[in-house]
């Protein structure tokens, strides 16, 4: 049988949505092979969120055809719906899809493999309808799609252009999605989406409503939920999260600047009056909550003062610790031709500040919550002899490993801080 390898670059979308399409690959009878290996085709899921990222799909490309040139290439995703023909003319790959028409790889190649010629090596991507996908290829937890697109046109991003208008799946839907990844064995569900706070289907069941149908999957152990913008992360879901022993306390909330001049530039739509009150909202009812925060670091006309701002911003905060990006200038969005462009050299020097007010963050975080007791989901072990998992607040733990006790959750103490940065614990019996 014919083999195939595929590189996913950007988001855990991505990531997901690549899951999936192996899934279905692999059920017609493809075998799939690590990317650095010959293949018979090689499919790369692109991303166009960073300059960094398009720049590392022309290096898979190169590379293929440096080292497999009889080798079939279909590019796929994001960076692949903007840039269609532009990535045609430039590195003469056999099939191109965007982020949608993704799914119709299952179909295109088998011909394709059989040495026929396509009838296009570009296919229309309609991004008007909304295509589930979930991952099972972790033993432990799965990625759920849930929501796709976005409405919200920043003015430094590229997604809704890629990935069109924001659109959901069904409730009924997202839930047999759910009980069948539990009858796959895994515990822990992620729900994945572009703006999963926009998540509202037509009958008008909103984020709110599908987590409280999720709460009542039978088997289903963890509901962990992924980056949801403030401005839709509501006292009532935080509320529910406080409450439930399933959702989990754990929370990603972009924020991007903590000054309140660049998010207006960045038609974000919340102050950081509104960030500082969900915050404390969140921390109000789960004193121990894991947070989140995503920053982007050199946003045009974004000046010392600004930057200054931010830093002060997210110290005081109590946060866990933070995604940062330095800015990509990205063609086609209104930040693209904005005045003050900031040098890479700039910007990579206030992202090196934030990443060290995070890991300052992380460790106050980790101390926090030494002495005390939680529920760890192992995930793997090491060849040190440790189990590793996740907590429910996602601390990351090391464990004195037990024989089959991965995907199983165990109560441990959290006792020390190692080297690596994990968290030493010991199992409590019972």
């Amino acid at each position: 049988m014919k083999s195939i390898a595929i590189k996913t670059l950007g988001c855990k979308l991505n990531f997901t949505e690549s899951a999936h399409i192996e899934r279905l690959l692999k059920e017609q009878g493809y075998v799939f092979v690590p990317f650095e290996q010959e293949a018979d085709m090689y499919v790369i899921n692109t991303c166009a969120v960073t300059e960094q990222a398009e720049k590392k799909c022309a290096y898979y490309i190169h590379h293929i055809k440096n080292h497999f040139p009889q080798a079939k290439i279909a590019l796929m995703g994001c960076y692949s719906a903007l840039r269609k023909n532009e990535l045609q003319a430039r590195f003469e790959v056999d099939i191109v899809l965007g982020s949608n028409n993704k799914f119709e790889l299952s179909h295109i190649i088998p011909s394709l493999l059989a040495g026929d010629s396509p009838k296009s090596t570009s296919y229309p991507d309609n991004t008007s309808t909304f295509i589930d996908s979930y991952s099972l290829h972790e033993r432990t937890r799965s990625f759920l799609k849930i929501q796709d697109g976005c409405n919200y046109y920043c003015t430094y991003c590229t997604i809704p252009y890629a990935r069109g208008h924001s659109r959901s799946d069904s409730l009924s839907h997202v839930i047999t999605n759910a009980e069948q990844i539990v009858a796959n064995g895994i515990k822990e569900i992620i729900l994945s989406g572009v703006n999963i706070g926009d998540f509202r289907t037509p009958e008008g069941e909103g984020f709110y409503d599908l987590l409280l149908a999720l709460e009542k999957v039978k088997d289903l152990k963890r509901i962990r939920i992924s980056s949801i913008e403030p401005n839709l992360l509501t006292h009532d879901i935080i509320q529910l999260v406080s409450k439930s022993e399933k959702l989990l306390p754990h929370f990603h909330i972009p924020l991007q600047s903590g000054s309140d001049k660049i998010l207006k530039q960045m038609k974000r739509r919340y102050n950081c009056d509104l960030f500082t009150e969900r915050i404390h909202f969140i921390k109000q009812h789960m004193p121990h909550a894991c947070i989140a925060v995503d920053v982007i670091a050199g946003f045009p006309g974004e000046t010392e003062e600004d930057l200054q701002d931010t830093y002060a911003f997210l110290e005081r905060l109590p946060i866990s610790y933070l995604h940062v990006f330095p800015y990509s200038r990205r063609p086609g969005t209104p930040a693209y031709d904005m005045p003050n462009q900031l040098s890479n050299h700039e910007k990579s020097h206030r992202a090196k500040m934030l990443i060290e007010l995070s890991d300052k963050k992380k460790l106050a975080f980790y101390k926090e919550n030494l002495n005390s007791v939680r529920q760890v989901l192992i995930e793997s072990t090491t060849k040190q002899g440790y189990d590793i998992g996740f907590t429910e607040n996602y601390i990351r733990v090391k464990i004195e490993h037990t024989p089959k006790k991965i995907n199983n959750i165990q109560t441990v103490r959290l006792n020390t801080i190692d080297a690596d940065g994990s968290v030493i614990a010991e199992r409590i019996e019972g």
